[in-house]
């Protein structure tokens, strides 16, 4: 694993032409695949982990949820969860009324319902010099649509659409300074994989007081956010949406999350 996020680094800083979006550091993109250690962070990145009682999770970085709509509405969505990998389409599989929600984690889980919408605070933080933090997101999708909102920070977001032939690679960057274009909500829709990384604060514009790199938001998700909807980019799914491109995968093969 590390010879191929090394690899990556090694050809993402060696090619000057047909870049899908400026390369992040080498220690972001050799960042280990592994849950973070809050007890490795620095000591304000700590401080906010503690306060709002943020979790390892496995995209990469930190979350709670902080809010789950009590109001139930059916599912618009198929029986079957999004773990198909490989697939194209996050509606593509198997249809099936003999899913075990057990298997789904949360407790009371109904594939045929859903909260209205889910709310999330999620942290994703500087590499630290490769001692702890946890500087990207791993491309993923969700069915249902998420509307992101910037508190702290300073990143990048990669949106590969699935949903569209061939599969176009949009980036763009979050943080405070709007007036160069950078933002501080945006939406992504369903069926798209998303991965995210953490980009150094520009000492003229980020945000006062902020000493270490951070993405820090809140995420809402429309209907609520379910395991059973999500589901990770795999190798061989990367290949199939680029058309077998070598130089967009090269680019691309360090955000997605190795199965272990």
């Amino acid at each position: 694993m590390a010879s191929s996020s090394s690899a990556s680094a090694s050809s993402f800083h060696n090619t000057t032409d047909n870049l899908l979006f400026p390369p992040p550091p080498p220690s972001v993109i050799t960042a280990p695949q592994t849950l973070p250690n809050a007890s490795l962070e620095p000591a304000s990145i700590q401080s906010i982990i503690t306060s709002l009682s943020l979790t390892a999770f496995v995209e990469g970085g930190y979350m709670a949820e902080t809010d789950r709509n009590p109001l139930e509405i059916p599912s618009p969505f198929p029986l079957y969860p999004a773990t198909t990998s490989s697939c194209s389409d996050p509606n593509q599989g198997p249809s099936t009324d003999n899913v075990d929600p057990n298997s789904y984690h949360r407790p009371g889980f109904d594939p045929k319902r859903r909260n209205a919408s889910t709310t999330i605070y999620y942290l994703l933080t500087g590499a630290n010099g490769g001692q702890g933090g946890s500087p990207k997101g791993y491309l993923h999708r969700n069915r249902g649509r998420i509307i992101h909102t910037l508190h702290r920070g300073r990143g990048r977001y990669v949106i590969l659409h699935a949903d569209e032939k061939p599969c176009r690679v949009e980036s763009f960057v979050v943080g405070k300074n709007v007036e160069k274009g950078e933002r501080v909500q945006w939406i992504v829709e369903g069926g798209k994989y998303k991965g995210t990384f953490v980009l150094p604060l520009d000492d003229k514009d980020g945000d006062e007081g902020d000493a270490e790199e951070m993405i820090f938001i809140s995420e809402t998700t429309v209907p609520g956010w379910e395991v059973f909807d999500h589901d990770f980019l795999d190798r061989k799914g990367l290949e199939m949406l680029m058309e077998g491109g070598q130089e967009k995968i090269r680019q691309l093969e360090w955000l997605v999350k190795v199965e272990e």
